[in-house]
């Protein structure tokens, strides 16, 4: 027993010994109520109490016939010391704090008008119809109290009623009410969602538990409710009873289990209660149940449910709402939940974007497959520096990304970056993989000229950025050239004379023919170290051929043969740097786009 429990028990048999002494009659009976013992007069209970009566005609015959003992009366000692001065006709206040507790009490003592008129029921229930059920605070006091009453309170019809007056006054005191039908209206629920409102009694509701929160709700709905009405409302109670929880933290910190099943079925709970209209929530509530779903390990459906609800509004997520802990103890996974995100983007793509095809409200697809390509490169950014996100898991990832919000390349580029400086032990293969996921006609003459420097590229890539480079600034000349309207031959006298707007085209002109000829140089210099490497190569293996000439006997008519040139990558594109046109493609064409960018699998 708590230190307060005790003394509010000291205190209770200290007053009822004080007016029991009043009384000037030596007790004849002594109740036990849990730890407490109360020394009573018979007369007084036996004239309202039918249980008490009950049960000292059932020990008659008993040698302590004096001692009663009730253990298991609904509001304990407290409950019974109220009751008890009820009979003995001494004044006390019912109020909403302790109105539940009296109403069982009484019926589990049978104070019914058959024992004595005017009896604790009558008067409870008369209370309870004419102030406790009359306001909507006094309702829901009343409710929370009954929660440590059951089942009396059930039987009693307390809880019911409770709840359906708290329904009544709600739907008469919120906005969201209406007589009407629940049919989900997207254009309206946009428009709450953008300003939505706290009703008054919202924090009051926090404070029941959550089956009764969730009979409440539901009861309101069934009066015509909004359910997109109820988001406020969830809100303040998740906020409220998910509070202590670390689930902004790297690593789960334990709980007690008592505990964490008590929050787990809360949680789910509430998942289960939210609004099914799109935007009636927002995404970064979403994220916060999402981090809480994983933290308690719920079941999977609830998960699920959420990533759901995230992916049908990721054009609204920031990154924050993306970087969703592993919560894993090793350090052997990667900090973030990767595979919630990658279900996020994939529910976008088949459910979020086909509902916006399909509906006719207004929104630019566009517009949000470009925020959702901006939001996803720069979480691939912020997961690669991350030295255990795999290779296949940033692959799979980027492919997701669609290929139409992508304008340029930099953010990709950024990501690929950031990835292959965090991970310095790929090879080569991989680090071509990893650079395939950008296109290099995409990239800004910024990125391009990081690109051109950067060690940790592979060759291929370099010459793939100077080559569209080169290509672009090509492409710009002739058009500029083509632009320009055709002059009239200047007069002899004024021959050597420009105007001002010719004399600054030109100006221009022969700054994008001098960049044109730097990157021929940087092009050419970039042959010349491939020919280079590509000797080395050769004489490597004639060495080795060598070798291997002493060890092993090899006829003459072989011996005379020249030997036949290397056919290698390098070599290709050392012939093919030498035409301009290293990959093949004209300059009026683009590259294919790869079948896997569409790839949602």
């Amino acid at each position: 027993m708590s230190a307060k429990k005790k003394d509010l028990l000291s205190s209770a048999m200290k007053r009822t010994s004080e007016w029991i002494s009043s009384q000037e009659v030596s007790s004849d009976v002594t109740v036990h109520v849990g730890e407490a013992s109360f020394s009573l007069h018979k007369f007084p209970l036996l004239s309202k109490c039918g249980l008490i009566k009950k049960l000292m005609s059932e020990s008659k015959n008993d040698s302590d016939a004096s001692v009663i003992k009730i253990p298991d009366i609904p509001g304990g000692f407290e409950a019974f010391e109220l009751t008890a001065k009820f009979c003995y006709g001494i004044n006390f206040d019912m109020s909403t704090e302790n109105i539940a507790m009296l109403r069982c009490a009484a019926e589990y003592l049978d104070m019914t008008e058959e024992h004595s008129v005017e009896n604790l029921v009558v008067r409870a229930e008369a209370y309870l119809n004419e102030v406790a059920l009359k306001s909507l605070s006094s309702a829901i006091t009343v409710l929370h109290k009954s929660e440590d009453l059951l089942p009396i309170a059930e039987r009693v019809k307390l809880v019911s009623r409770c709840i359906d007056a708290i329904a009544y006054m709600t739907c008469q005191e919120s906005q969201f009410c209406s007589p009407t039908s629940n049919n989900s209206n997207n254009e309206i629920v946009v428009q709450q969602s953008k300003q939505p409102v706290v009703d008054w009694w919202a924090e009051d509701l926090t404070v029941l538990r959550i089956d009764s929160f969730q009979r409440v709700l539901i009861a309101m709905m069934a009066r015509g409710f909004k359910q997109y009405g109820l988001g406020p409302v969830l809100m303040l109670y998740a906020q409220k009873s998910l509070r202590g929880l670390e689930i902004f933290a790297k690593g789960i910190k334990k709980i007690e289990p008592k505990q964490e099943h008590e929050k787990r079925v809360i949680l789910e709970t509430i998942v289960s209660l939210l609004p099914r209209e799109k935007n009636a929530m927002s995404v970064s509530f979403l994220s916060m149940l999402l981090r809480a779903a994983i933290y308690l390990e719920t079941t999977v459906a609830c998960r699920l449910d959420l990533e759901k609800r995230m992916g049908l509004q990721l054009p609204q997520a920031v990154l924050d709402d993306l970087l969703i802990p592993s919560y894993s103890f090793t350090g052997e996974h990667s900090l973030f939940d990767t595979d919630a995100v990658q279900r996020i983007l994939m529910n976008y793509l088949e459910f979020g974007v086909e509902g916006v095809r399909l509906s006719n409200n207004g929104v630019d697809l566009g517009s949000d497959m470009e925020r959702v390509g901006k939001l996803m490169e720069n979480y691939l950014a912020e997961i690669a520096s991350d030295r255990n996100v795999s290779l296949q898991k940033f692959i799979g990832l980027a492919e997701l990304i669609p290929e139409q919000s992508r304008v340029t390349e930099d953010g990709m580029y950024r990501a690929v970056d950031i990835y292959l400086k965090a991970h310095p032990n790929m090879n080569d293969v991989e680090k071509k993989k990893v650079c395939s996921l950008m296109d290099c006609q995409k990239l800004s003459r910024e990125a391009c000229a990081h690109a051109a420097q950067n060690d940790r590229l592979p060759v291929q890539t370099i010459v793939q950025v100077l080559y569209y480079e080169q290509q672009r600034l090509r492409g710009e000349v002739t058009n500029d050239s083509e632009a320009l309207p055709p002059q009239p031959p200047p007069p002899a006298a004024a021959a050597t004379v420009l105007p001002p707007k010719l004399s600054s085209y030109n100006d221009e002109l022969s700054k994008l023919k001098r960049e044109n000829q730097d990157l021929k140089l940087e092009i050419l210099k970039m042959k010349m170290k491939l020919k280079e490497f590509e000797k080395e190569n050769e004489k490597k293996s004639s060495s080795t051929a060598m070798s291997s000439n002493h060890s092993s006997p090899i006829s003459t008519a072989s011996m005379d043969k020249p030997p036949l040139p290397r056919k290698s990558f390098m070599n290709s594109v050392s012939r093919k740097l030498g035409k301009l046109n290293p990959f093949g493609i004209t300059p009026g064409r683009t590259k294919p786009p790869k079948d896997r960018r569409h790839s949602i699998s």
